[in-house]
């Protein structure tokens, strides 16, 4: 049966967990390094303008000493205003913790700038951009006023180490994801497993991965065996004892042929008929757990109809219906069998219907008996459960016509479920796949 996106997840959560961690842990480390790369670049901003501001100073001086007239024309470009006053432009430095480490980096760069008065202040340009603003007096008492544009210009820098490691991020969880699906894929192999085991199925689980998975699997499949010779043995077993058990009967059928009282031979007959079928329904039970086959194309509406018709007028087909699949024949027309069997013994009549869906197709069995109370019916899949629970024998069958459909359909990967109709009685859906697949 096709999962479910909902239950593929919910198989899978381990997975999902896992790597939501791995997802977690890179968006951290992806978070704090663009914290870092922007620390890291307002550090590299300031000493980058503490530098160009020390060049600027004393190039200034020695360039004023030289063409005091020709200095500011000559030193201001694009991104650097440059003139000279009798009063500095910026009347004095703000307590700005920025400012006052350009100031100090200004003088490491220049120690020959050390002393002399220095105002340093920001501005907002035209372009909404933070400017440096500056004022330091030269030799001669005058004031070289200058403007360096854009303070905060160097994203760049950062910019570029960010993208790097956003990009090593990415790389190193794809990897970490992708080394996690090749980890995880024997976990998930191992998991269908043991939900096909569960079913009664038997899977040659592959044995890789880590060695403790390698185990794992290894020991999975030792534990098929064993259950599998133990079903086996068991099934023998019974088979054999059915075997013998029939020999007496057939000899107390034919004893019955000596007995006069015809009232007593009625009884008598009865009771073996009885022990008879019983062992018929056991066998069929046990033989379900071992049943092997192989998926072939079947005509859907042809086996129907090969199944009802050994029921006569009991049985109805609605609607004829010509849907060609592949499945196991077998295992699918034992189960049909045995619930329309069910439906006329307990009910009288049956009707079966097909009924089309995305994922397949479900044959309703619908009775108009007695019915079961819905919390009745996880008990109609256990062996030898009898509605009545007094077991009175008033009505045939041994409550094994079910549990083997159900037996079957699972194994197979169907499903078996019911529903109370609302005019009464009971209605079985076998959901069939598109296409069963299955390793029983």
């Amino acid at each position: 049966m096709k999962r479910s996106p909902i239950g593929s997840f919910k198989a899978h959560r381990f997975g999902v967990y896992v790597a939501a961690v791995f997802l977690a842990l890179g968006i951290i480390q992806l978070a704090g390094s663009l914290v870092f790369y922007q620390l890291i670049d307002r550090q590299t901003l300031q000493d980058d303008h503490a530098r160009r501001v020390a060049e600027l100073l004393v190039v200034g001086q020695r360039m004023h000493k030289l063409a005091p007239d020709q200095m500011a024309a000559n030193m201001t470009t694009r991104y650097l205003a440059v003139d000279v006053s009798p009063a500095p432009n910026v009347e004095g430095s703000s307590g700005d913790q920025m400012l006052s480490g350009i100031g100090e980096d200004i003088i490491a760069w220049e120690p020959s700038l050390a002393g002399r008065p220095l105002h340093l202040s920001t501005s907002l340009s035209d372009k909404s951009s933070r400017d440096l603003e500056g004022s330091l007096q030269l030799d001669d008492g005058t004031w070289l006023n200058f403007v360096s544009r854009d303070i905060t210009s160097m994203w760049p820098v950062a910019w570029r180490a960010m993208v790097l490691t956003t990009l090593i991020t990415a790389a190193f969880l794809a990897i970490g994801l992708a080394l996690l699906y090749l980890v995880a894929k024997p976990l998930r192999s191992l998991t269908d497993a043991a939900e096909r085991i569960g079913q009664g199925g038997k899977v040659q689980v592959a044995e890789m991965g880590p060695r403790d998975l390698w185990d794992l699997a290894h020991a999975m499949n030792a534990m098929q065996e064993r259950i599998d010779r133990i079903l086996s043995d068991q099934t023998k077993s019974y088979r054999a004892i059915g075997h013998d058990l029939r020999t007496p009967l057939s000899r107390l059928k034919t004893i019955s042929g000596m007995i006069e009282d015809k009232e007593l031979v009625g009884i008598h007959d009865q009771s073996v008929d009885e022990m008879v079928r019983l062992l018929d329904s056991l066998e069929n039970y046990l033989g379900a757990q071992l049943l092997q086959s192989d998926p072939e194309e079947v005509n859907l509406g042809e086996l129907l109809v090969d199944v009802t018709s050994r029921y006569g007028e009991a049985v109805t087909l609605i609607g004829m219906t010509n849907i060609v699949i592949k499945t196991f024949k077998e295992p699918l027309k034992r189960s049909i069998n045995a619930l329309i069997e069910n439906a006329v013994q307990f009910a009288g009549s049956a009707e079966v219907a097909v009924r089309v869906g995305k994922s397949g197709y479900t044959i309703d069995i619908i009775d108009q008996g007695p019915g079961v109370d819905e919390d009745q019916f996880p008990s109609l899949l256990e062996p030898f459960f009898r509605v009545d629970q007094a077991r009175q024998r008033s009505t045939d069958g041994f409550g094994l016509g079910i549990p083997t459909a159900h037996i079957l359909l699972t194994r197979f990967n169907g499903s078996l479920k019911f529903s109370r109709n609302p005019c009464g009685g009971l209605t079985a859906h076998i959901f069939v796949p598109n296409s069963w697949l299955s390793t029983a």
